[in-house]
């Protein structure tokens, strides 16, 4: 490495610290236990685990929390790109060190698609169809409302529409892995049967 990347690094690096100081300095002021903005944010993380608890098809939970941890895992990649690159900002957050709104990213929006796919399983409906309609919920209802409320804030060029554009990329990202491991879950399967199969009738073979 040389002098003037070492250079370059810890001054990102001071930039850095520096700005996680301020926002925890921010969210001391304006943000913590002694706003409704706080507990807000903590009733959105607790409710929707709380009511996945009990509304989960427990048969299904491997396949139904493997989906689940996609759509948080891709949620998240997008929502810590929009705010770390200052696109939007959560002027009020549960945890000052995380840049995203962990209620949202890690609860509400993977147990409402949980309990959506869910859905389409139990009753053979399709999935893109459904999932797309809690997109446009979420982008262009739910979404208005947090910034009518200051919950959630656009800082550049960004969007409503770009937001459901997004919802769209983890619906099908989600899917189509979850489709992958269930896939080879299955091929497995059916191995280990015809190989149990084979060992009680060795004249088959």
């Amino acid at each position: 490495m040389s002098d003037a990347q070492k250079e370059a690094l810890n001054k990102l690096i001071k930039e850095q610290q520096k700005g996680a100081s301020q926002w925890l300095n921010y969210w001391q002021e304006f943000s913590a236990f002694d706003t409704w903005q706080f507990w807000f944010h903590v009733i959105m993380f607790v409710a929707p685990l709380i009511i996945l608890y009990f509304a989960l098809d427990w048969k299904r939970a491997l396949r139904l929390g493997f989906y689940g941890f996609n759509v948080h895992v891709w949620f998240t990649y997008f929502d810590d790109f929009g705010t770390t690159q200052a696109l939007w900002t959560y002027p009020y957050k549960m945890i000052p060190f995380i840049p995203h709104s962990v209620g949202m990213d890690a609860s509400l929006v993977p147990v409402m698609f949980i309990l959506v796919y869910q859905w389409t399983i139990k009753h053979n409906k399709n999935y893109y169809l459904y999932t797309l309609l809690l997109s446009l919920f979420l982008s262009f209802i739910l979404k208005p409302i947090f910034v009518m409320h200051h919950l959630f804030k656009f800082n550049s060029w960004v969007n409503y529409f770009h937001l459901f554009l997004t919802y769209i990329v983890i619906i099908v990202l989600s899917k189509v892995i979850t489709d992958f491991f269930l896939h080879f879950q299955k091929i497995a399967q059916d191995k280990a049967i015809e190989a149990k199969t084979t060992k009680r009738n060795p004249r088959k073979r």
